[in-house]
């Protein structure tokens, strides 16, 4: 996982013209999405749509993203995010937890421009996999140059689903999405562009996550 600093992030809603502030706090991320052969390790599940043990894992919903979370928390002995209910779909987060969890929104994107200001970390098609160049498939990570922060396939390839609601008067449940996928145009590939779906019925075959932790207090 890579160390993403402390800083400040400006979100922006085109939807509704809102643009906000975001402070960070270091925390952890992900080099790259979860791979479908660290996915099967942790779950014993297969549910990609394109096969192949070092491309990203997706078809896999939020609740599906965060069970991961929390299996690989109690794997590696640490204290699990998340509070799944059998009896509802209610699911309680400890922002403190030590486990493994989803990035917010605002962690997403602020680690995704990595101190830039720009839509894209680089070129498009140095860095992403896209409807251009995709053939129409996903593609084992890492392949595409990194951030400056050394972060892979944070545009492109899978969207990634991030911890935070996206709008909760209007859309209940539905959980952010970011960062496009191989199926989108270049305007769907941006650090800046946002989406939304239902949290556990929604799979399909350009999303899936990346992983994120709390650093521990020293």
């Amino acid at each position: 996982m890579v160390e993403i600093p402390n800083g400040e992030i400006e979100l922006r809603d085109d939807r509704i013209k809102r643009k906000w502030k975001a402070k960070i706090e270091p925390f952890l991320l992900s080099k790259f999405p979860v791979t479908q052969d660290l996915y099967f390790e942790i779950t014993k599940e297969s549910p990609s749509t394109f096969k192949g043990g070092r491309n990203p894992v997706e078809t896999v919903s939020w609740k599906d993203a965060i069970s991961f979370c929390n299996s690989l928390s109690k794997k590696a002995e640490l204290k699990p995010c998340y509070a799944l209910s059998n009896e509802s779909e209610e699911i309680a987060f400890d922002s403190k937890a030590e486990g493994y969890r989803l990035p917010t929104e605002a962690e997403w994107e602020y680690a995704c421009k990595a101190g830039t200001t720009a839509i894209r970390y680089g070129e498009i098609d140095a860095i992403a996999w896209y409807k251009r160049n995709s053939e129409k498939m996903t593609h084992t990570i890492g392949m595409k140059e990194p951030n400056r922060w050394g972060l892979y396939d944070m545009l492109g390839n899978v969207w990634e689903w991030c911890s935070d609601i996206y709008d909760e008067n209007v859309y209940g449940s539905y959980r952010i999405i970011r960062g496009g996928g191989w199926g989108d145009e270049e305007r769907g590939c941006m650090a800046t562009n946002r989406r939304r779906s239902h949290p556990t019925s929604y799979k399909i075959d350009d999303l899936g996550f990346r992983i994120a932790r709390n650093i521990k207090a020293k």
